[in-house]
């Protein structure tokens, strides 16, 4: 279903991965959309490159979303280029160290929080103020099914971390459903990255893959349509759900 007209996305951690896909994705539906990242400034120039020579409209936007001074600097750009935002996905995030809780270290776990909580939730605070006065909007958080997996031995803090998001998801889903604003997540599992450069990286790769029922990794464009259809009135009943993308895994 194509947007509604002036429809205006800020997709976070959008340089790369699933971001990059979802910000296509998003032109391809008629949304004019805000190209966030941190530090690649090549990969959000070359997505926002893509999406206008396909006809639609973008903006690259720095901003470090561990900071709330940068997270608002973002949508004050987003509305002073494209008008009220519409929609907003909490895409950005990282996954720390792997390593056993015995050996991460405070700062590592700070990141983590900063970046996969702290900041998503404010961002949705921003987005919930400026979509009130309007009486509509969506907002769509990245998990991962590690917030049920728990991380596998080595990635706790990081599925602590998207647990988190998906009881905010819940949460703020119930808090702005009366205002008009549906707030869901999905929850990928493992999407391919183009990253498996070594011969251990291949092995883990395909055990993993033997494990999914699809028998295959995730594609990040399969993610992103998921997260359109989200964002879309095709889902207006939808609300403080998680979808899983992962092959049935």
């Amino acid at each position: 279903m194509p947007a509604s007209k002036n429809a205006v996305v800020i997709v976070t951690g959008a340089s790369r991965g699933i971001g990059a896909a979802i910000a296509c994705r998003a032109a391809e539906t008629g949304y004019s959309v805000i190209v966030n990242y941190s530090v690649d400034r090549t990969g959000a120039d070359n997505v926002v490159e893509g999406i206008i020579s396909r006809g639609g409209r973008a903006l690259p936007v720095q901003a470090n979303i561990r900071n709330e001074e940068d997270i608002i600097r973002l949508f004050d750009a987003a509305e002073n280029e494209f008008g009220p935002i519409t929609a907003l996905v909490n895409n950005a995030g990282i996954a720390g160290p792997a390593v056993p809780v015995t050996e991460i270290y405070a700062e590592d776990l700070r990141d983590l929080l900063n970046v996969n909580l702290y900041g998503p939730f404010l961002c949705a605070r921003e987005a919930v103020r400026r979509m009130t006065p309007h009486g509509r909007g969506s907002i769509v958080n990245v998990s991962s099914t590690a917030a049920v997996g728990g991380g596998a031995g080595r990635f706790v803090a990081y599925a602590a971390t998207k647990a988190g998001l998906e009881t905010m998801t819940i949460g703020l889903a119930r808090e702005a459903g009366p205002l008009g604003i549906r707030i869901n997540a999905i929850q990928p599992g493992r999407i391919e990255s183009g990253m498996a450069n070594t011969a251990a990286q291949s092995e883990d790769i395909e055990r993993f893959i033997q494990s999914v029922p699809l028998r295959r990794l995730g594609l990040p464009e399969e993610a992103a349509n998921a997260v359109l259809w989200l964002l879309s009135e095709e889902a207006s009943y939808v609300n403080g759900a998680v979808v899983p993308i992962s092959g049935g895994r």
